[in-house]
């Protein structure tokens, strides 16, 4: 049975994207692309049907992640239908938390810092309205998050 996962950030244009494309090249990497379903969301339907901001898809393909999906609102359903939905900042924590339609669905609910070697980020940073820097900071943030992501996972499973 595969592990659903869903990111999620504000818009769906740039965090959650770019964590989606992070988690699905590692697992592919990793041989494990028969044992998860990867996704991502947004709090907003704002940008739905758009592609992810291009200046993340420019900063991603640097590093050789292609951000394929088209934005969408997170649903009702999602929180049945994922094991993990993993939020980009407090703000978007707080929101999914507030919508999860029954009280079991929140400990599917989890913080994407809560997954970083050290603690020097409590929160992935929206990089929409800054410079390179910042679209470079969140796919760091996401690389390093996503190695103890995934081995918490396996963890899981494996209980």
């Amino acid at each position: 049975m595969k592990q659903r996962v869903l990111f999620v950030c504000l818009g769906n244009i740039c965090r959650s994207p770019s964590a989606e494309a992070v988690f699905n090249a590692l697992i592919t990497k990793e041989g494990l692309t028969e044992e998860f379903e990867v996704d991502s969301a947004g709090i907003s339907d704002w940008h739905q049907g758009e592609p992810a901001d291009r200046r993340m898809q420019q900063h991603a393909r640097k590093r050789n992640y292609n951000l394929t999906s088209l934005s969408r609102p997170v649903i009702p359903k999602d929180f049945e239908n994922f094991d993990y939905i993993v939020a980009m900042d407090r703000s978007n924590l707080r929101d999914l938390k507030a919508r999860a339609p029954k009280p079991e669905y929140l400990k599917k609910i989890f913080l994407m810092t809560d997954f970083l070697s050290d603690n020097s980020f409590d929160e992935v940073p929206d990089p929409y309205y800054g410079g390179d820097a910042g679209f470079e900071l969140v796919l760091d943030l996401l690389e390093d998050s996503s190695q103890n992501f995934l081995k918490f996972t396996r963890q899981k499973q494996n209980r």
